[in-house]
């Protein structure tokens, strides 16, 4: 009996010690990737699923440029499995710190996945860091987010992987619907003037002429004759809109707007584009995809295009004018 009293014991313990093993493994084994911008964790966290725990250190209306690293993302970078960050010197602040992870841990630099016959030079130095701003580019980077991604998590790569395939296909179309939304702004109108210089692979991609106040870091400031010189353009080209950043000052916009009244001119805010940070996270705008609608919805409106009202999607807010 007292044998059997052992077995039953026996059994129980391993009957608990398997359930509990059940309930505590998956969030155990979990994964952790820390991306920098929205950009990269947003997709990747669409296509991860509840596989992986993706976290990004840069919200709404952060200026990536700029951003220094908090207490609380070195200890999120610590912890990672995975870090993907942007590159091209976009994440300027966080060099170093990302270098040394670098030693312990994978950490990717998706932009610079691009060829280089695909980047635009600034400076003769760099290269332009924005690359989101073509959906053609960006898939690129983001296919080399999930290669890393696949190889930290072996196990579930075939799931990253059909998942990737179903989200590289939505930037396909999300390119094709940009391009016939921009073919019908008026030749005259292609122009897209801007507070900082991030959208030049938005107008390579479209045929649309790119006009930025400042470079393309935040950091520049931009000059009194910079702003006349713009100005000028605003009025030879009658150019009637011009557009304002979520992420950085609207100053200099303004003072462009008010240049071009002092010359008899009327230019308006044709309205505010995502540029270097994306929407609301849990918003539609919050995602690549609707921050993508958004800008292209407001662009082509601004600059006489035919655009559905609510985007290419039918999620974006009705814009009263």
């Amino acid at each position: 009996m007292v044998e059997g009293i052992r077995r039953l014991s026996f059994l129980w313990a391993a009957t608990a010690a398997l359930a509990l093993s059940v309930l505590e493994s998956p969030a155990a084994a979990q994964k952790k990737v820390v991306a920098t911008i929205a950009q990269i964790g947003e997709p990747m966290r669409e296509i991860a699923g509840d596989r992986v725990r993706v976290l990004t250190l840069m919200g709404e209306g952060v200026d990536p440029h700029l951003y220094r690293l908090t207490r609380s993302d070195i200890a999120k970078l610590r912890h990672a499995d995975l870090i993907l960050y942007n590159g091209l010197h976009l994440e300027a602040q966080m060099i170093d710190m990302l270098a040394r992870f670098a030693k312990r841990k994978p950490v990717v630099a998706v932009g610079e996945h691009v060829a280089a016959q695909d980047l635009l030079p600034w400076d003769g130095k760099i290269y332009d860091a924005h690359v989101w701003m073509n959906p053609a580019l960006w898939a690129k980077a983001l296919h080399a987010g999930v290669d890393a991604l696949s190889n930290t998590d072996p196990d579930n790569a075939a799931f990253y992987r059909q998942n990737w395939r179903t989200y590289a296909h939505r930037l396909a179309e999300l390119d094709r619907q940009t391009r016939t939304a921009i073919s019908s702004i008026p030749a005259r109108s292609r122009a897209l003037v801007t507070a900082h210089d991030a959208f030049g692979y938005f107008g390579r991609a479209y045929g649309l002429q790119v006009l930025a106040i400042q470079g393309m870091s935040t950091e520049s400031e931009a000059g009194i004759r910079k702003i006349k010189t713009l100005v000028s353009t605003l009025v030879s080209h009658k150019i009637g809109a011009v557009f304002v950043e979520t992420s950085v000052s609207d100053r200099n916009v303004r003072a462009l707007i008010e240049g071009a009244a002092a010359r008899g001119h009327r230019v308006r805010i044709g309205g505010a584009l995502f540029s270097d940070a994306m929407g609301q996270k849990g918003s539609y705008v919050g995602t690549y995809l609707g921050m993508f609608d958004h800008n292209v919805t407001t662009i082509v409106r601004a600059l006489g295009g035919a655009v559905p009202a609510r985007g290419f999607s039918g999620q974006l807010a009705e814009r009263k004018n």
